[in-house]
């Protein structure tokens, strides 16, 4: 049974993880798991529904912080907002966005690996809403069946777009690959700037954030050790 188009389900929660309060997690990094978490009625409501909807909630916290919704400036910024969260920047969150993906046959016979490198991603902290962005590198062996270069691209980009955790974010590219190509050869290596830690909290804007999945025989030293020097390239 669908649900009227309101937001009287919406609910929050004093408890991340059972035990623990928001005040005694404090800025402690999260990772729940490997699917973004998402409400069973998440799709129900029209995407325009919820631009409006965020339009005039993103309002009000304007008018919390005290600025002047009448100037020229500033009164068209909650659309603006409503429709960059729905339509670009968490676009990833909505299944109906999900790239759509053709299998061609390896008719070159290459066996070793596929790199695809640098490619240039952005997404958000889900912790606090602040870019995460950097450069996903992508490895496969093919097990018969390739895709185009593009389409790797496509997969960060979609899986990118949403309120995301980087460890969350490695592993979703990866998942997702296996199952497209039907192997276990998968390498994905991250590496990203997080806002939440270079502008505020600690305000280091010095460091980075590397996380990678290796499966099948990039298990192996050898395999790792190859990959890291095409990426040296």
């Amino acid at each position: 049974m669908k649900h009227p188009e309101t937001l009287s389900n919406i609910h929050t929660s004093n408890n991340v993880l059972e035990g623990f309060s928001l005040e005694e997690i404090g800025d402690d990094h999260l990772y729940t798991g490997l699917e973004t978490p998402l409400k069973k009625d998440a799709f129900e409501l029209s995407d325009n529904f919820k631009k409006e909807q965020i339009a005039d909630l993103f309002a009000q916290i304007m008018e919390v912080m005290g600025l002047d919704l009448t100037d020229d400036s500033l009164k068209g910024t909650p659309k603006r907002v409503a429709k960059m969260y729905i339509d670009e920047i968490f676009s990833g969150l909505n299944p109906a966005n999900k790239p759509k993906i053709a299998l061609f046959d390896n008719k070159y016979k290459y066996n070793q690996m596929l790199v695809e490198k640098n490619i240039q991603f952005y997404s958000n902290c889900e912790h606090h809403f602040v870019p995460i962005f950097g450069k996903v590198h992508v490895a496969y062996v093919s097990s018969g069946k390739v895709i185009g270069l593009s389409k790797i691209n496509r997969i960060v980009k979609y899986f990118a777009n949403r309120p995301q955790v980087q460890e969350r974010l490695t592993n979703q590219i990866a998942k997702e690959l296996e199952n497209i190509l039907n192997t276990k050869d998968i390498a994905v290596i991250v590496d990203a700037k997080h806002l939440c830690v270079a502008s505020r909290g600690i305000k280091d804007d010095s460091s980075a954030t590397v996380t990678s999945y290796y499966g099948g025989v990039f298990k192996s030293q050898d395999k790792i050790v190859e990959l890291q020097n095409y990426l040296k390239l």
